[in-house]
């Protein structure tokens, strides 16, 4: 309970809160859309195993994920630490073993975290129907539409908990990147064909 307080604490005084609702965000919403695409590269070609399938999309996952935690681990570093440094010039002190120094160590690792297992969390529940088909389970539909239906539900809910961050119409948010998903399908329908 303390290190969840004490975390809460690094972020509110790091300003950090909205950074990581915006990596999330962003980084799932590639994942999802990364997803959506391979799935539908599957879905207009020629008949593939569903295990080259799953293989791939997990491929696809983890490079996602190891992609998004690096990346934001080491520019967070970067950029807190300089925040640290500017903040030490300001004051003409040091600011060693403050809860600055802390924030500026510990919250570039929570955003790494968060960037980095928002696209893995999010490909693994869209490829969850092709699990569940290799295992045999029926599916009202073939595994690799429901897969592609995953990918726009979550799609849609990320623009829903965007439009409920902004206070906006949530269906109006959702919809909105619908739209950029569907436009997504299109291009690579057209340019599949």
């Amino acid at each position: 309970m303390n290190l969840l307080r004490d975390l809460g604490f690094l972020l509110r005084i790091s300003h950090s809160r909205g950074i990581m609702r915006r990596y999330f965000v962003v980084n799932g919403f590639d994942g999802a859309l990364t997803m959506l695409g391979v799935i539908l590269g599957f879905i207009t070609t020629d008949r593939v195993p569903l295990s080259v399938v799953i293989a791939t999309c997990l491929g696809a996952a983890i490079a996602l994920g190891v992609s998004g935690v690096s990346s934001a681990y080491l520019s967070e570093t970067a950029e807190r630490q300089r925040a640290l440094s500017d903040l030490e010039e300001a004051m003409a002190k040091s600011l060693q073993g403050s809860a600055h120094a802390q924030a500026a160590r510990w919250v570039p690792l929570l955003i790494a975290l968060v960037n980095g297992s928002a696209p893995l969390l999010i490909s693994l529940l869209i490829i969850t129907p092709l699990w569940l088909a290799r295992a045999g389970i029926p599916l009202p539909m073939q595994a690799l539409h429901g897969a592609l239906l995953v990918a726009l539900l979550i799609i849609f809910f990320l623009g829903v908990f965007l439009g409920r961050v902004a206070g906006n119409s949530i269906w109006r948010s959702g919809l909105q990147t619908l739209l950029v998903a569907l436009v997504t399908v299109g291009l690579i329908l057209l340019l599949s064909a």
